[in-house]
């Protein structure tokens, strides 16, 4: 049988893993009767409830006489090191353009790196059937895109489609018959070559490991693509690392291959198939698993360096261990280590303390998706505000520079390029209006951008969407503002009272509700100035034997403001924490006690 291994790469949300959906149901990998969630790709919870992919996912369809690998990849840029890892697996891969949208950001980040592997691309675009479907502008953005990628002359006559993946079909032509996916699957038995490991069967077997998952029955399970030779099960094998050191020799006690959605046991794996191995207690993503022959290890794709970290400590709020069952710091550590492991865009180190921990990684979703997924185990965690790295080059700082894209009603564009080019220090690269919409690229300092993400919201009245991308690295351009509101500080333990949070309203906006629990340190309001003010919120109403007609009606408080997580780590200053349990999310300061608070504001920082 003939084997093709390909990738779908896309910005997010232009349709990629619909369409992987419907390639599974029309190559019959689904039974007729079979029941599939929507997005059967998405298969974690988080990916389900956000409507976007974190994790890479292999999947294989039989299409004729051949089998296709396919790869769905995600589109943001903080899961970047998944799609860096998996695009060395494949040789060929598909990229999904929305016939509206064009080329994005994410778009760009992907396809760099794919035609950096010299991988010819077949370029789909996706959603034709939209009122506001451009799909000739959409295709002359992706040739100008490739061109300043520096793509070759093979690179650069790329075929390219027309779909609807929600509505199954794609064709050559912009008005063909739009029945179903038959033209795309023989476009890429036709055109992504054969991998160019099926040459090399006879030689000693090698495999790169891409991804690590764990099964509980089996254990570690490493995936990745044959390179060379054969592998049965039960055979002995060893891991290298990067630099060639021996890190373990083990039998391989499983071999699994993607069959539709669901693995399957296999006997032998064949150079070019992609497979997941059990048996090892070690080896992990990177490393290179090999016969005992082999001196060797095969190239890992280097990945792009962190540019946030934040501090996960243990929660040591009065109200700690309320929630949670893991709260010691040797768990939450393991943990960290756990995940760093197979998420290799992810650093770890300890602090001097040794109760908390610096978690390095791309962006504020990648950190917020692993505090909630820590949050839904049942940890309990105090989180710091996320800081950029800097790095010195030739005697000077330079910092990370994002490029931000941002498609917003003409009305709203003022402020949003207000915002960006003043006091996060951006500089606006390119501007252009169509039918009502602006788009804006600025290249902002990834400081700038932490914490904007809800601020646009606001401004644009919810109708903007921003793009941002890792662009380069840039001399330091100056102090940014923070947060110009100060906060409302809770001076007593205890639940909180309605009449004392109504009293309270005219200082502020409120951030908890009645009968909250609520200590000392703790942040309960953004206050209407810029100076943090401690206030009672447990302050009840005094009684007396005098009733009047009005004055005992029913406190009517106004709504709290409630942080979700990405928008609580953003919000907090230097001297704050966020507190994460699985039932709560509460800001507060970093020292609880207001005169340890008062003294170390007096340090020189």
């Amino acid at each position: 049988m003939d084997l093709r291994n390909i990738a779908i790469i896309a910005h997010v949300d232009h349709g990629k893993t619909t369409l992987v959906d419907e390639l599974l149901k029309q190559s019959g990998a689904f039974r007729a009767n079979q029941a599939v969630a929507e997005r059967a790709m998405d298969s974690d919870d988080l990916e389900r409830e956000r409507g976007i992919t974190i994790f890479a996912k292999p999947t294989s369809v039989e299409w004729k006489n051949s089998r296709i690998n396919i790869v769905d990849t995600p589109g943001h840029a903080d899961f970047g090191g998944e799609v860096e890892r998996i695009l060395s697996m494949v040789d060929g891969v598909v990229l999904l353009v929305d016939a509206a949208e064009g080329p994005m950001p994410q778009t760009k980040f992907v396809t760099s790196k794919a035609l950096a592997l010299g991988l010819r691309p077949i370029v789909v675009l996706n959603k034709v059937d939209k009122p506001d479907a451009e799909p000739d502008r959409a295709l002359d953005e992706c040739f100008d895109l490739f061109a300043s990628l520096d793509a070759d002359d093979d690179q650069l006559d790329f075929p390219h489609m027309y779909a609807s993946g929600r509505n199954g079909w794609c064709d050559a032509e912009l008005d063909g018959p739009r029945k179903d996916l038959d033209a795309l699957f023989n476009l890429i038995v036709n055109h992504v070559p054969k991998p160019k490991q099926l040459a090399h069967q006879d030689e000693d077997f090698s495999m790169l490991a891409t991804t690590l998952g764990s099964d509980p029955f089996v254990g570690r399970l490493l995936t990745g693509r044959v390179e060379t030779g054969k592998l049965k099960v039960g055979a002995t094998v060893q891991a290298l690392s990067r630099i060639g050191q021996k890190i373990e020799q083990f039998r391989v006690t499983r071999i699994q291959a993607f069959r539709g959605l669901a693995q399957q046991d296999i006997e032998e794996a064949m150079a070019g198939d992609i497979v997941s191995i059990a048996g090892m207690s070690k080896a992990t993503v990177a490393d290179t698993i090999c016969a005992l022959a082999v001196e060797d290890p095969l190239d890992a794709q280097p990945i792009d360096p962190p540019t946030i970290t934040v501090t996960f400590g243990i929660n040591d709020s009065p109200l700690a261990g309320r929630d949670g069952k893991k709260v010691q710091s040797r768990v939450i550590r393991d943990r960290l280590h756990k995940e760093a492991e197979s998420n290799v865009a992810i650093k770890i180190a300890d602090t001097p303390g040794g109760d908390a921990f610096e978690v390095s990684g791309r962006g504020e979703l990648q950190m917020g998706v692993l505090i909630e997924n820590m949050r839904r185990e049942g940890f309990e965690l105090s989180i710091s505000r996320p800081q950029v790295i800097m790095k010195e080059q030739d005697g000077q700082t330079i910092e990370p520079i994002e490029e931000v894209t941002v498609d917003v009603d003409d009305e709203y564009s003022g402020a949003v390029i207000e915002k960006l080019t003043g006091p996060r220090k951006g500089e606006m690269t390119d501007m252009r209006q169509a039918s009502g919409k602006t788009r804006i690229v600025a290249q902002v300092p990834s400081r700038g951008l932490i914490g904007y993400h809800g601020e646009f919201l606001t401004d644009t009245r919810g109708t903007g969407v921003l793009n941002r991308v890792f662009h380069s690295w840039s001399p330091y351009r100056g102090p940014i503002p923070g947060r110009r509101a100060g906060v409302l500080i809770s001076m007593e333990n205890g639940t909180s009272v309605a009449f004392a949070l109504w009293n309270l309203e005219d200082r502020g906006k409120m951030m908890i509700g009645a009968q909250e629990q609520v200590y000392t340190g703790m942040i309960i309001g953004q206050h209407s100035r810029n100076n943090d003010l401690e206030v009672n919120p447990l302050k009840g109403k005094k009684l007396t034997n005098v009733r009047a007609s009005g004055t005992d009606e029913a406190v009517r408080l106004t709504t709290p403001m409630k942080l979700s997580l990405e928008e609580a780590i953003a919000y907090i200053n230097d001297d704050e924490l966020v507190e994460v349990t699985p039932n709560s999310i509460r800001l507060r300061k970093r020292y609880l006690d207001p005169h340890e608070r008062k003294r170390m504001s007096k340090k020189p920082s």
